[in-house]
């Protein structure tokens, strides 16, 4: 018997791509605009739902495609009311997604890969190695899942999610078409109708990607510097050995040269103590901000187990941002957010059957420095 093709996951169809789906299977064009209410407006979940579409168009939509949510395994809600889920997917790997709530903004942090192709030295999602790219459904599943954590689907109550920020699990600009899609749908007025300041997409400066980007999308971009040179920043962000800060600053100009309307970079800025909080560092990120428009974000080091780094002094962090302010930067130190469920930036691990072997390695490194210890402390005795 003839294997049956696998059924399209509908959430994951951008506008376009929905109205190429009806075409392909002899419908109107105009039944994408239906559909794309049904799924991200009105939440539905079958197509037996779709009251306005008829029996015949609902019986021929489940044989050929489907709606899948991802599968929920845990959702942790911390004291200071931020929330993250483990979301398994397709393969057995699970994800991770932080809701962080701050007065009336509630923003959403989803991840765009399975693990992470990059290997940041201070990320701990970055040790579990890679595994693969989510879908553009997988994605939008996620938002799915945190609107309907509060309750019945809403996607226009703003109590629940205000800003989506591509921050999560995974550097997007390596997964770059569903990313591009599940930020068409995020935006779309007849899908979640957000706002493009409100969908940031951060990337460790993946220049190609960055440059793909300009023209054809408008959605807001964050950058991750955390080193103000070459030298230091090729140990902590290896990407840039590749597309050095040079390159990185030109590609973000270009950006916003394609926006129609007056925006800046976020540049992300983790702060490490004695690595990277100095006030020569200071005095040099300022340098490279006043290359292009931008704000900064400076982030603290959240802790993880073996990391080798520590995070900052609470004097270090005030006088590397006043360093930045008095030289005309628009800087905000970020707080730490869910520490008590593992939620904080840099800390996201989910489960990751590792295709790079990375996380092999680390843990590798991590028992032979145990042993290490274990000997000093044999010899101290």
């Amino acid at each position: 018997m003839p294997k049956q093709p696998d059924r399209i996951n509908l959430l994951g169809l951008s506008p376009s791509g929905l109205e190429t789906f009806f075409e392909s299977i002899g419908e109107k064009r105009f039944r994408a605009t239906q559909v794309l209410k049904w799924l991200h407006q009105q939440g539905a979940s079958s197509f037996d739902e779709m009251t306005n579409i008829s029996k015949s168009l609902r019986q021929k939509l489940a044989e050929v495609a489907d709606i899948r949510e991802p599968e929920v395994v845990l959702e942790k809600i911390s004291t200071d009311g931020t929330r993250k889920w483990v979301i398994r997917m397709d393969g057995g790997s699970s994800i991770e997604m932080v809701l962080i709530p701050e007065g009336s903004r509630k923003t959403l942090c989803v991840s765009s890969q399975v693990g992470c192709a990059l290997d940041c030295s201070f990320c701990s999602t970055g040790k579990q190695g890679f595994n693969r790219n989510l879908s553009a459904a997988e994605i939008i599943g996620q938002l799915r899942v945190a609107i309907r954590s509060f309750g019945p689907f809403d996607p226009k109550d703003e109590r629940r999610v205000t800003n989506v920020v591509f921050m999560g699990m995974g550097e997007p600009l390596l997964n770059f078409d569903n990313v591009v899609a599940a930020t068409e749908l995020m935006m779309d007025d007849n899908a979640y109708g957000l706002s493009k300041r409100r969908v940031t997409i951060s990337t460790a400066g993946v220049v190609p990607a960055i440059d793909k980007l300009a023209g054809l999308s408008d959605v807001s971009l964050a950058v991750s510097i955390h080193a103000p040179n070459d030298a230091l920043r090729d140990q902590l962000v290896p990407v840039n050995r590749r597309y050095p800060l040079k390159e990185l600053i030109a590609s973000c100009n270009n950006y916003l040269k394609h926006l129609n309307d007056k925006r800046v970079i976020t540049v992300e800025y983790t702060l490490m103590e004695g690595v990277n909080d100095q006030p020569e560092h200071a005095t040099q990120l300022l340098k490279v901000l006043r290359k292009m428009p931008s704000k900064l974000n400076l982030i603290p080091f959240n802790p993880f187990p073996n990391s080798g780094y520590n995070k900052p002094s609470a004097d270090a962090i005030a006088r590397f941002k006043q360093i930045i302010v008095n030289g005309g930067i628009i800087t905000t130190v970020r707080k730490t957010r869910g520490d008590d469920v593992d939620a904080a930036c840099g800390q996201l691990v989910g489960q990751v059957e590792d295709r790079t072997r990375r996380s092999q390695k680390y843990l590798s490194v991590l028992q032979l420095d145990a042993s290490d210890e274990t000997l000093t402390h044999a010899g101290e005795g």
